[in-house]
């Protein structure tokens, strides 16, 4: 294994020296938060490809795989649904607000009564992310080198918090860059092919396996409609992926990287249901299916390629736990702590207006002259809320065993509360504040009051929360007294057309 452990140290010291370069880069709040919103199609449909497509992707849709065969790969398979759904309907409409947080939309669109109810609901989804992710580490770290578990969540969570908090967005751009080409070499070039021939191709697997394992529903059709409900739905909204269409230098790079980024997803869920498939005629009798991924690697791969295949699922667990560490660490900051400190009736003034009346390193990122003194105060800020949340999420990620069902929780809570208010706001003008805040609360509510008598596992939870939030939004919004004109006509400001590309933004393009 000698071999296996120099390209996993490599890489792993690949990561930190990309983060030091990042630091050089983040010069501002713009910078620091969204990479400038300058990244091209290349860079932007790759590290979005990489940040949807985790550790769950990667080790669980291999196990479902092994589980359900060809129907395992529903779960990834809706993650990609959700985000094409996000890129051809939604991201070009949502890079021209220019804002950093879901709530910061939702503060434009309805006046800024929902965003802290809202922010807290979004930091308690990135947070649990964030610890699932940081969990991985365990599991990947005891395959690679056999280490106790407790050292394995602090150097894995370790290194995201190092690179996360030196340069931002940028180092996390970069890393999950290389991550996406890791895990296209490791996962799709090598690892795919070469189980499918130890298995003995097609053919084999047809002759070995029962038929549903090669039918399309064979996981269920209300298992399908739930990934549906809680992965497709869930990526239109969530803040660690509009985060990284914040991102795109243009309406048409945030469209079309989008695009080809869910396409990519799509192959990948495929992939990984054939590799499982593929583990459960060499291995039948594994203990857990998502031992398959780590078992298949270990006696299928020459050395040297192992290393590489087991780099790539390090790297999707990495760039998952990175980009949900910089989202929850934006909504603390932005939505919570700066709503407190302010007091949570007052907007900020960037929540506000156009784009003309943003703040001096917003400016920035378009060429205008900054203040560089605020532009430093505001990264040294978010990089402070970087490591605190990177500290806290290691912490908690010790302190757990499991936590699939708080992850599910807060999921569901998502979900449930925020994608009506959400989307209505996008789509129905007659939307208003009141509409969207008891839309939130009442869909959280019943949605957490249906897991509590149900189970956390249950589906009937998302379906009658989902269902509770939409009359509660449509009823109250027409009860009550439209959106201010003002309020609307900023945001339609918002919402108009800008140019192909940000104006002045120097340096490379992203591609």
């Amino acid at each position: 294994m000698a071999v296996d452990y120099a390209v996993i140290v490599l890489y792993l010291a690949g990561m930190l020296a990309m983060g030091w370069w990042g630091m050089r880069r983040a010069t501002s709040k713009s910078d620091f938060l969204v990479a400038g919103r300058r990244l091209g199609p290349v860079m932007y449909s790759g590290t979005m490809a990489a940040i949807v497509l985790g550790g769950a992707s990667t080790i669980g849709g291999v196990g479902l795989g092994y589980q359900y065969g060809l129907s395992g790969a529903w779960m990834v398979f809706t993650i990609g649904l959700g985000l094409l759904g996000l890129s051809v309907l939604f991201s070009a409409r949502i890079a021209r607000l220019k804002v950093y947080t879901v709530s910061e939309m939702l503060d434009l669109r309805y006046g800024g009564a929902a965003g802290l109810i809202s922010g807290v609901v979004m930091w308690a989804y990135t947070l649990m992310l964030a610890v699932t992710s940081t969990l991985a580490y365990a599991t990947i770290f005891d395959v690679l080198f056999g280490l106790d578990r407790t050292l394995a969540i602090v150097l894995g969570g370790a290194i995201v918090v190092a690179y996360s908090t030196l340069g931002g967005m940028w180092s996390i751009t970069l890393t999950d860059m290389v991550q996406f080409v890791v895990k296209t070499i490791g996962v799709l070039l090598l690892l795919l092919p070469l189980a499918l021939v130890k298995a003995g191709g097609f053919a084999q697997l047809k002759a070995q396996l029962p038929s549903d394992y090669f039918a399309p529903l064979g996981i269920g059709g209300q298992t399908v409609f739930t990934y549906v409900l809680i992965y497709s739905f869930g990526m239109l909204i969530g803040q660690d992926i509009w985060q990284r269409v914040f991102t795109a230098r243009s309406d048409r790079v945030a469209r079309l990287g989008g695009t080809a980024a869910g396409t990519y997803c799509l192959v990948y869920a495929v992939a990984g249901a054939v590799i499982g498939t593929a583990a459960k005629v060499l291995y039948p009798h594994l203990g857990s299916p998502d031992d398959a991924f780590a078992t298949i690697v270990k006696d299928a791969l020459p050395v040297g390629v192992r290393g590489l295949v087991l780099a790539a699922a390090l790297s999707a667990v990495m760039s998952t736990s990175s980009g949900a560490l910089i989202a929850c660490a934006t909504v603390a900051n932005n939505d919570i702590w700066a709503r407190v400190r302010r007091g949570a009736g007052r907007r900020p003034a960037e929540h506000r207006g156009s784009p003309e009346e943003q703040s001096p390193e917003e400016q920035s990122s378009e060429g205008q002259s900054p203040e560089a003194s605020a532009g430093h105060d505001e990264v040294r800020g978010n990089r402070l809320f970087i490591l605190l949340m990177g500290v806290a999420v290691i912490v908690i990620a010790l302190a757990l065993n499991d936590v699939v069902e708080a992850l599910t929780l807060a999921y569901n809570v998502l979900v449930g509360g925020l994608l009506v208010p959400i989307l209505g706001g996008l789509l129905w003008k007659r939307g208003n504040a009141a509409g969207a805040l008891a839309s939130v609360v009442v869909g959280g509510v019943t949605v957490v009051g249906l897991m509590v008598a149900l189970g956390v596992l249950a589906n009937e939870p998302i379906y009658y929360g989902l269902l509770a939030s939409l009359v509660s939004y449509v009823a109250v919004s027409l009860a009550t007294r439209p959106t201010d004109a003002a309020v609307l006509a900023a945001w339609r400001e918002r919402l108009g057309p800008r140019p192909a590309a940000v104006a002045g933004a120097p340096g490379p393009a992203g591609d």
